[in-house]
């Protein structure tokens, strides 16, 4: 293809007009990636960048031999702080940065904050990159996402670090799309709904695993270009599954290439430290009253939704934005206007974000990580929630993970951290996590938590996730965590995907995978999970035997039972009241041989007994399997 045909697929350049302006100046932008940045036409490409305090500002890059008086920008005549420049012969692949002269006689040289690609890192550059010659082969997911991604509908998440879920046989990070159809392939197995990738979003420091933001716009190029993200995107959508991208509107580095500080100003975040600098990740914050930023936070939560075909964002550390005092001392915040805590300008900015985006995107949800008892998070903003769709359950997590880590002899004084969860679970709309927080930073691996031997740790934790499956709320489990890798994880090497050469690895594998087979088929067990019609308690408080019994219920009035023993001692004739006579076959049992248990069952379901028990008239006589999880569906008859 000749270099004219090439140009012809290029968009004609959408210049920046009066609205545009004015949606900027108001905060309620949503597309500025298709107006700032580098726009490439057919003569060359449209450079624009917001740099309102700066005394003057060039384009350079490889088109220029990187020559700061080549191609000098001019300001825009509404005072908009937006610099042009239209430079002929811009090719695709060519490297580029912004030079700012600051008004107190710097010089910074900065990445274009809208950048669609950038050089591999350590190298900083902005890379000049066309949007729109990807063609897309989901029609199929993206016509039925919104069933697929409704609240009702399951969602076992498998959440991924890219560089480090493979490598290759050199220990070399996998591209895009050789990642692409392992993860599909992978994912599909192992009957997961969706992956959820740690942040993809160009990072100078490989060690912040992309929580450390400097590429609002950009795929990292560790593992390709934005079109081989594309295809990883799409190959998964083929393959059924969706993608929810971790987004990090909290906090950004201070790299010097970056936003901080982008034209010799606090231009992007607050100038006062003690609202602009975040002291436990050293980073700094978005000053979220400016409406600018807002445009700008706004515009990089819909790029990937609108680009990349996202099912969702999950946004992280949003306690971070609500409270003003987060990880501060007394005298390091400075209060709102009312003398509050309350973060106002990051509540109305994170209310809009989730207008926006279920407005846009009806098949989408934005999903909190948030870790305090803030009110009504994933409740409608017409109600005077945050508007979010789902949020984490951290205090599930904590709770349930603490619990797990008892030796069972203890376990019985201690039982409310298996229960408490039940009080709140439908006060906001939960997801339940176990992710990669959990294993980092000298906790260890989730199967090195559990307690006694080999056996019994492996035991501790297929009735740790049968728990969790059963549980309201859907469902999340960091890579590594299916299978029972030992060491804690590290973003520098692959999972340990070796251990499964060995039975106990193999059998917790076969148990994520059919466990999530059940959980995709059974209504009862997702339909409900934020509404207290679809569980109920049969027995909450049997603290002595460490045992619970519970239902869940589907719309249809199909119901499973669920019992589980957290001790490690067979329990014979455990009587459990039946919410309804007849034959209860047995669905899952997480202690059977194929899973590497000890075999100890109901040989393959129960019939009930007249006998009255937990307030019902009739009762299921059980054998209870160690550490084991059990469900039960019932099928009718007397």
């Amino acid at each position: 293809m000749n270099e004219t045909s090439k140009n012809s697929l290029l968009p004609a350049l959408e210049s920046l007009g009066e609205q545009d302006i004015h949606l900027f100046r108001e905060g309620t932008h949503a597309r500025l990636y298709n107006k700032l940045g580098c726009q490439r036409h057919e003569r060359g490409a449209h450079f624009a960048v917001w740099a309102p305090n700066a005394r003057a500002v060039s384009v350079i890059g490889d088109f220029n031999g990187w020559q700061v008086q080549a191609h000098p920008a001019q300001p825009r005549w509404d005072s908009s702080g937006i610099w042009e420049a239209d430079i002929a012969g811009v090719e695709k692949g060519q490297r580029y940065k912004f030079v700012i002269h600051t008004r107190d006689g710097e010089r910074l040289e900065k990445a274009d904050p809208f950048a669609r690609h950038a050089e591999l890192p350590p190298a900083t550059a902005s890379v000049v990159w066309d949007a729109d010659d990807y063609r897309w082969n989901d029609d199929h997911w993206m016509s039925t996402r919104t069933k697929r991604n409704a609240l009702a509908a399951p969602w076992a998440v498998y959440e991924v670090h890219l560089g480090s879920w493979r490598r290759g046989a050199d220990g070399a990070m996998l591209d895009y799309r050789t990642m692409a159809h392992q993860l599909a392939e992978y994912v599909s197995r192992m009957n997961f709904t969706h992956v959820e990738l740690m942040p993809v979003m160009e990072h100078p420091f490989y060690g912040s695993w992309g929580y450390q933001c400097t590429g609002y716009f950009a795929p990292t190029s560790r593992y390709g270009t934005p079109q081989d993200f594309k295809y990883l995107v799409d190959t998964l959508h083929q393959a059924g599954i969706g993608v929810i991208l971790d987004w990090v509107p909290s906090h950004f580095p201070t790299d010097a290439h970056g936003l901080a500080r982008f034209d010799g100003t606090h231009l992007f975040e607050h100038a006062d430290p003690r609202q602009g600098f975040h002291p436990e990740w050293n980073s700094s914050i978005f000053n979220y009253g400016r409406n600018e930023v807002r445009s700008f936070l706004l515009s990089s939560a819909m790029f990937w939704l609108d680009e990349f075909h996202a099912d969702g964002l999950r946004v992280d550390a949003v306690a971070s934005m609500l409270y003003l005092d987060y990880a501060r001392n007394e005298g390091e915040w400075i209060p709102n206007r009312f003398g509050g805590r309350e973060n106002l300008d990051a509540i109305s900015f994170v209310r809009m974000l989730n207008e926006s985006a279920y407005r846009d995107h009806p098949g989408v949800q934005v999903i909190a990580e948030e870790s305090t008892a803030w009110p009504m998070v994933s409740r409608p903003t017409y109600l005077g929630g945050l508007g979010f769709g789902m949020k984490w359950n951290m205090g599930w997590m904590h709770d349930t993970l603490k619990y797990m880590q008892e030796n069972p002899i203890y376990r019985r004084f201690h039982h409310g951290q298996l229960t408490f969860s039940l009080i709140y679970a439908f006060n906001e709309n939960f997801m339940l996590p176990l992710s990669h927080d959990e294993v980092v930073h000298g906790k260890g691996s989730l199967i090195g938590k559990m307690p006694g031997d080999d056996w019994q740790q492996f035991a501790n934790l297929r009735l740790l996730l049968g728990q969790m499956w059963a549980h309201p709320g859907k469902k999340l489990l960091f890579m590594g965590g299916e299978f029972g890798q030992r060491r804690e994880w590290t973003h520098d090497d692959a999972l340990e995907w070796w251990v499964l050469q060995f039975d106990f690895h193999q059998g917790l594998q076969r148990w994520v995978e059919d466990l999530n087979r059940t959980y995709r088929s059974e209504p009862a067990l997702y339909e409900h999970d934020f509404d207290a019609a679809g569980f109920e308690w049969i027995d909450a408080n049997d603290a002595e035997a460490s045992v619970l019994s519970y239902v869940r219920k589907a719309a249809d009035g199909s119901t499973l039972l669920v019992v589980a023993n957290f001790t490690p001692v067979p329990r014979d004739n455990y009587l459990v009241g039946a919410p309804a006579p007849g034959y209860w076959r047995e669905l899952l049992n997480s202690d059977a041989t194929l899973y590497g248990g000890s075999g100890v069952g109901n040989e393959g379901g129960a019939h009930t007994v007249p006998i009255s028990a937990h307030g019902r008239f009739h009762a299921l006589n059980l054998r209870l399997p160690p550490l084991a999880v059990l469900m039960f569906k019932h099928e009718g008859g007397v």
